[in-house]
């Protein structure tokens, strides 16, 4: 464990350090109502930045976090609840389930009231990180020329390719729904997915009308990549997308917007810069034909579940190493929300700008 390299959680600009605790693993987290008391302790010193009210009764403050994660605070049984409100001297009191609104802190104690909503707080963070990603921002390639492209493609690929192993119809992504992932939201309520918009309209006025100039993204999409070692195993196969005149933009655009949703806390960083690639052939969909591509890390940070079999793609590889998907012009960045479609067959959006 880095003792001298402590795991560092932002929270609205302030910056936590995580002391290092011992954290149980549940079967099924998701499910369960508790977890480690000693998750509690997770901040090691308190941060007065945010507001603390006099009263006729003593102190108090308030803060908001999505009540998905209010289970977290409260603890099977109430465990983890009544542990902070009786080593801080507070009273904490949460909104039933299923119900949005502030939680309360109320001490005698200045310091009781600051601590008690610093852990709450770094608990909050601690716990969004394992939850299910909802939204993610992306650019959609669904053009019709690259639709019917990528329906040549695939049957070419089933007609010369389907006694390789793994090979079949199963593991092809939705034409529909063919897109460029720039990074993974948890957006919990209707509050962060607003937020969420908000802060791509202000990329838009910052940085992507200077980057692009008014003008949409001219794109090709052609070849294919594979993400691991051995072709002859192969999860992911994905086309590779590239700006017609050889510029950074699309590269520069997604790095911009990576960096400041991972600064406003909305967005995991999972990697330096954005893998701009267009998931062709993913075994993942071979379970589930609506599954969103990831990397093999989920976001939350622990590594993905491998219940998935691979493919041969040798002979794909070599077949089709420089197929042409078509030509586009990229207009708009999306948020879009997981398991949804919309009216074009595309991922349902919950906010976009324009890129011209």
């Amino acid at each position: 464990m880095e003792v001298l390299r402590p795991t560092l959680i932002n929270i609205e600009g302030r910056i936590y350090r995580k002391n290092p605790v011992r954290e149980p693993a549940y079967q099924d987290e998701e499910d369960d109502e508790g977890f480690s008391a000693d998750m509690a302790e997770c901040a090691d010193e308190p941060c007065d930045s945010f507001t603390v009210e006099q009263t006729e009764k003593g102190y108090q403050s308030t803060l908001e976090i999505p009540s998905p994660l209010f289970k977290y605070i409260i603890g099977k049984k109430s465990e983890t609840k009544r542990r902070l409100e009786s080593e801080t001297r507070t009273s904490i009191s949460i909104p039933k389930p299923g119900l949005e609104g502030e939680i309360v802190i109320t001490g005698q104690q200045r310091n009781g009231v600051i601590s008690a909503r610093t852990r709450i707080e770094v608990l909050a963070e601690t716990f969004r990180k394992k939850q299910p990603f909802t939204h993610f921002l992306s650019f959609a390639l669904n053009q019709p020329e690259i639709q019917e492209n990528f329906q040549k493609f695939k049957d070419q690929v089933l007609d010369k390719c389907s006694k390789d192993h793994g090979v079949d119809s199963s593991i092809f992504q939705n034409p529909a729904k063919l897109h460029l992932t720039i990074g993974t939201l948890v957006l919990l309520n209707e509050k962060e997915v607003q937020r969420a918009c908000e802060l791509l309209q202000r990329c838009k006025v910052d940085f992507i009308d200077k980057l692009v100039g008014g003008n949409s993204l001219k794109l090709e999409v052609a070849g294919i990549e594979y993400m691991n070692d051995d072709p002859a195993m192969v999860d992911v196969l994905y086309a590779k997308v590239q700006v017609k005149d050889g510029s950074e933009r699309l590269q520069l655009v997604a790095d911009r917007l990576m960096e400041r949703f991972v600064n406003s806390g909305l967005m995991l960083r999972e990697w330096d810069r954005v893998k701009l690639h267009a998931t062709i052939m993913n075994t993942i969909f071979r379970r589930d034909p609506n599954a969103e591509e990831t990397s093999n890390t989920a976001a939350s940070g622990r590594p993905a579940p491998r219940m998935r079999e691979s493919f041969d793609a040798r002979n794909v590889l070599e077949l089709f190493q420089n197929f042409f998907f078509g030509a586009l012009d990229l207009k708009a960045v999306h948020i879009s929300q997981r398991f949804s479609t919309d009216s074009s067959g595309y991922y349902a959006s919950s906010g976009q700008v324009s890129l011209v």
